[in-house]
C-alpha cells in the first residue's frame, strides 16, 4: 500500500511540475523536463480511465489500381468489410459507436460521403450512427482516427471509428483548371500546384539524396514486405474481401476473394530499378521504381475509453498517445515528417530514442530516405515490414492502414516494443505524426513509461 500511495504522489507531483519538491529532498526523483502533464496534447494522468484506446484495427489487402484485385470493386463494397470487422471481432453493438470518421482524398466529398453512408449499413450498423469524412491529403486515415480519438477526450462520445478509404482506380488525381493569378506573387502559394513528383526531385536535389540511396530503399521495402507476406504476418490484420474481377476481353465476371496485397515484387533489386527511366525530370532520379504505388485500399480502427474497454472485457492492443500536423515549404512537402515526429514524441512526453518501432509513409524514396538521415534513425525500426513503395499507397486509406500494421507488429514484439510511431508527408506542404503505446504495456497504478533501470518512472521521474 506504501509504494502505491508514493507512485500516486509522484505522479501528482508531475502532474504540477512547479510545486516544490524540497519536503522530499532525498529522494531521486524531479520534474520531467518535458513538463508531458502541462503541455502534451494527451497528457498522462492517473486515471486509467482517461485513456483513448484502440481495441481493433483492420485492413484490406492493398491492391494494384486499375490491373490489380480491386479494379472493379465498388469504393463502398471496398470500405464496408473492415467497418463490418472491428465490430464483429470485437462483439461489440454497433448501437454504441458515436461516430464513424473516414479518410478520403480523391473523391468529390459529397459522393464519397454518400458512398460511406452506405457501406456503414453494409456493415450492420444502424441509420442512428453518423458518419463523416475528413480529407488531409496522404494523412487522411490518421486524421480521422485522431479525430475520434480528441472526440472521445472531449466528451463528445465514448465509442468511434477512424477509417480511411481511396479506390485510385476510379479516383484519378485532379487538377486546378483555373489557377488564381495572385498564385504569381506568392511563390508558396504557387508552389502548391507543383505535381508531387517535382517535391520528391527538389528534396532529392536540396538535400543530397543520390538515385542509389533511392533505390537501396525501394529495394528493402520489397523485400521486407515479400518476407512479411510469406510469413503470414499480415494475415492478423487483413480482413478478406469476397469481390469479383472483370475480364476485358469478354466481360465475364469471376468471383475472387482477396486477401493478399498485390504490389509486392519479391525480385526487385538494384539492377532492375537502374534501368527505369526518371518519371518527372529528365535528369531527376525519381522513378517508378522508387515512389509509391498507385492503389486502392481501406481500413478501419476501433477507439474507445479505456474503462469502457476494461467494462466490455476487450483486448487493449494499443493506447492513443498524441497526434501533430505541422506545416513545411510546399516545394519539399516530403521533408513532412522529419518535422512531425520530433513534434509527436515531444507532445507524447517522451524522445526519439524511446520509441521502438516507425511506419513512416514512404511516399517517395527521396523524402524517406531524407527523413531517416535527419532524424538519425535506425532502419531496422522503420517499415519492418516494407511500406508504400512495395505495398502501395491508397491515399486516404494509409494512416489507417499503418496503424493496423504498427499494432500489429508491437503486439508480435511484446516486451520488446513499448512505443510506436506513424507519420507521412502531405501535399501542398505538411507532416502529420502520432505516438502510439503498445496496449499491455501500462503499469497497475500509472500509464506513465517505466524506466527498468532504476524502477522509477522515466520521463515523470529521474
Amino acid at each position: 500500500m506504501e509504494k502505491a500511495i508514493e507512485r500516486q504522489r509522484v505522479l501528482l507531483e508531475h502532474l504540477h511540475p512547479i510545486r516544490s519538491f524540497s519536503h522530499h529532498e532525498s529522494s531521486s526523483l524531479t520534474p520531467s523536463i518535458c513538463l508531458a502533464g502541462d503541455t502534451a496534447a494527451y497528457p498522462r494522468t492517473a486515471a486509467f480511465g482517461d485513456d483513448v484506446v484502440i481495441v481493433a484495427a483492420y485492413r484490406t489487402a492493398i491492391c494494384k489500381s486499375k490491373r490489380g484485385g480491386f479494379k472493379d470493386t465498388l469504393s463502398d463494397d471496398l470500405l464496408a468489410p473492415v467497418l463490418k470487422a472491428v465490430i464483429e471481432k470485437t462483439n461489440l453493438n454497433p448501437n454504441e459507436v458515436g461516430d464513424i470518421v473516414v479518410g478520403t482524398v480523391l473523391a468529390p466529398g459529397s459522393i464519397r460521403a454518400m458512398e460511406c453512408r452506405m457501406a456503414a449499413f453494409y456493415a450492420g450498423f444502424p441509420d442512428t450512427v453518423p458518419i463523416r469524412t475528413v480529407n488531409r491529403q496522404c494523412s487522411s486515415g490518421l486524421q480521422a482516427v485522431a479525430d475520434v480519438a480528441a472526440s472521445i477526450k472531449a466528451g463528445f462520445y465514448d465509442i468511434g471509428i477512424g477509417a480511411g478509404l481511396e479506390l485510385m482506380t476510379v479516383d484519378n488525381i485532379g487538377r486546378i483548371q483555373q489557377a488564381n493569378p495572385k498564385v504569381d506573387a506568392f511563390a508558396q502559394a504557387r508552389d502548391c500546384l507543383l505535381p508531387m513528383g517535382i517535391t520528391s526531385e527538389n528534396v532529392a536535389r536540396r538535400f543530397g539524396v543520390t538515385r542509389l540511396e533511392q533505390d537501396q530503399a525501394a529495394v528493402i521495402s520489397h523485400q521486407r514486405a515479400a518476407a512479411a507476406t510469406a510469413s503470414g504476418k499480415f494475415k492478423d490484420e487483413i480482413i478478406p474481401v469476397f469481390t469479383k474481377i472483370v475480364d476485358p476481353q469478354t466481360g465475364n465476371e469471376k468471383p475472387v476473394v482477396i486477401s493478399v496485397d498485390d504490389g509486392i515484387r519479391p525480385n526487385t533489386n538494384l539492377t532492375g530499378l537502374a534501368k527505369l527511366k526518371p518519371a518527372f525530370k529528365n535528369d531527376g532520379t525519381t522513378t517508378a521504381g522508387n515512389a509509391s504505388q498507385v492503389s486502392d485500399g481501406a481500413a478501419a480502427v476501433l477507439l474507445m475509453k479505456r474503462n469502457i474497454a476494461v467494462q466490455k472485457g476487450l483486448p487493449i492492443v494499443g493506447v492513443f498517445r498524441s497526434f501533430v500536423a505541422v506545416g513545411v515549404d510546399p516545394a519539399v512537402m516530403g521533408i513532412g515528417p522529419a518535422v512531425a515526429i520530433p513534434a509527436a514524441v515531444k507532445s507524447a512526453g517522451l524522445e526519439l530514442n524511446n520509441i521502438d518501432l516507425f511506419e513512416i509513409n514512404e511516399a517517395f524514396a527521396s523524402q524517406f530516405v531524407y527523413c531517416l538521415k535527419t532524424l538519425n534513425l535506425d532502419l531496422e525500426k522503420v517499415n519492418v515490414n516494407g511500406g508504400a513503395m512495395a505495398l502501395g499507397h491508397p491515399l486516404g486509406a494509409t494512416g489507417a492502414r499503418c496503424v493496423a500494421t504498427l499494432l500489429h507488429e508491437m503486439k508480435r514484439r511484446g516486451k520488446d516494443c513499448r512505443f510506436g510511431v506513424i507519420s507521412m508527408c502531405i501535399g501542398s506542404g505538411m507532416g502529420a505524426a502520432a505516438v502510439f503505446e503498445r496496449g499491455d504495456a501500462v503499469d497497475d497504478l500509472c500509464n506513465a513509461r517505466v524506466n527498468n533501470n532504476n524502477n522509477f518512472l522515466s520521463k515523470d521521474a529521474k
